[in-house]
């Protein structure tokens, strides 16, 4: 039985259907004390405690926590968070700006392209130890305005440089150092070597340009008693950096040789049974005797016809390479030296190449001209020029022309210009 009490909210129920705890207590006498309350009996209900109350444990209602603690647990994460942004923004300041930076140690040389973006410097710039992050590098040229400042060209710069720092050098034309060395064609190995060293490369190129497994003469056909990059060192203008290696520019040469021989038509030479090395021996050849380019191709079918015919070349400028003498004209016993490199001794080409050759003497050599010339000798004061002879008969009416004329000019060499 239940009955509502005046607080709608309470209710209290006996499992018995006994009177109201307020009513059993009016009827006990006055002076005693009310009975202890009992555990209610098994299948009782228990009293329930009023809706809307708190309880005694805890301070809880319902589960959740009181309005005072919820505030607190509010303001330590506030604070907390405010800890780890205030402690953000200072390792992004310190980051951004380097404050404790210092001014590097070490020297790199670095390579700045034409057109590179600032995300693309600043990769460079971390691969080579210049400074630690693209990305802040990047922030820092864009909010001091030097994204678009840049200067192509080589930088010496340091390892572990502030961003403020690079950005200073990288922005200054001044701060170039740039070494420009021309290569000629037909120039030899020890030719460059001694170019190198006169504009201030550093190392020895003899030895540089010695071969390695990153390059080598036998995939192009070459022997394996070949140890000499001689003809392979592509004649060009590069740029390097003051004091650099010459490493460097044997490597530039070599990529700049694949980049135009890799590329010929060697279908003819093939036919001669002739190996690309070959074709860069008479490239060599071609770029030494030709001093016209419209003698390229004609030099280059004499010595096909005569490799065809079996005849020796008697190309002077292979003994004039191994005796490294360009300049003095031939005596007896230098001509009748016996070495590889004679071709008037010996048939068929000579061990290597005898120059590095240009990429007109390099076409030339896997296309020569559809004549019949077996003989050519320099062609008096004509600037170089070359006459051409099918007979020997011819020939030696030419090589008499040129005696004559190198013996009017008092033994030197009938090379003036019309």
């Amino acid at each position: 039985m239940t009955e509502d009490n005046d607080d709608p909210d309470f209710e209290w129920i006996d499992g018995d259907g006994a009177a109201d705890s307020e009513e059993a207590a009016a009827a006990l006498p006055d002076g005693d004390p009310p009975p202890a309350p009992t555990s209610p009996a098994h299948g009782d209900r228990a009293e329930v405690e009023p809706r809307g109350s708190r309880s005694s444990a805890g301070g809880r209602a319902h589960g959740r926590p009181p309005p005072s603690r919820r505030r607190i647990r509010i303001r330590r994460a506030i604070a907390l968070a405010s800890l780890v942004l205030i402690a953000f923004v200072a390792w992004f300041a310190i980051e951004l700006f380097q404050p404790f930076a210092g001014a590097g140690a070490g020297n790199v040389t670095l390579v700045i392209a034409r057109g590179a973006s600032t995300g693309q410097i600043g990769d460079e710039l971390v691969a080579h130890q210049v400074v630690s992050s693209s990305f802040f590098f990047k922030l820092r040229a864009e909010l001091d305005g030097d994204g678009s400042k840049f200067h192509s060209g080589l930088y010496e710069l340091r390892r572990g440089m502030s961003y403020s720092a690079a950005l200073a050098a990288l922005t200054k034309p001044a701060a170039l150092v740039q070494v420009k060395i021309t290569i000629p064609e037909g120039f030899t190995r020890r030719q460059i070597a001694a170019r190198a060293s006169a504009d201030g490369l550093s190392g020895d190129y003899m030895v540089a340009s010695r071969p390695s497994k990153a390059f080598e003469p036998q995939h192009y056909g070459a022997s394996g008693s070949v140890h000499t990059l001689e003809g392979f060192l592509f004649p060009a203008t590069y740029f390097n950096y003051r004091n650099g290696s010459v490493t460097r520019l044997v490597a530039q040469q070599l990529q700049a040789f694949q980049e135009n021989f890799d590329q010929l038509n060697f279908g003819h030479a093939s036919a001669y049974g002739l190996s690309r090395y070959d074709v860069l021996i008479i490239a060599s050849m071609i770029e030494r005797e030709a001093q016209v380019p419209s003698d390229r191709a004609l030099v280059s079918a004499v010595i096909y016809n005569r490799l065809k015919a079996g005849i020796p070349l008697g190309i002077d400028a292979t003994l004039r390479y191994v005796l490294n003498d360009y300049d003095l004209p031939l005596t007896q016993s230098q001509l009748a030296l016996d070495s590889p490199y004679n071709t008037r001794l010996h048939r068929g080409l000579p061990p290597t190449p005898i120059s590095n050759p240009g990429v007109a003497s390099m076409i030339a050599a896997t296309d020569p001209a559809h004549v019949s010339y077996l003989y050519y000798v320099d062609k008096p004061n004509t600037c170089g020029k070359l006459a051409f002879a099918t007979t020997n008969a011819q020939f030696q009416t030419d090589v008499n022309a040129y005696n004559a004329a190198r013996t009017a000019d008092g033994g030197r060499a009938p090379t003036k210009c019309p």
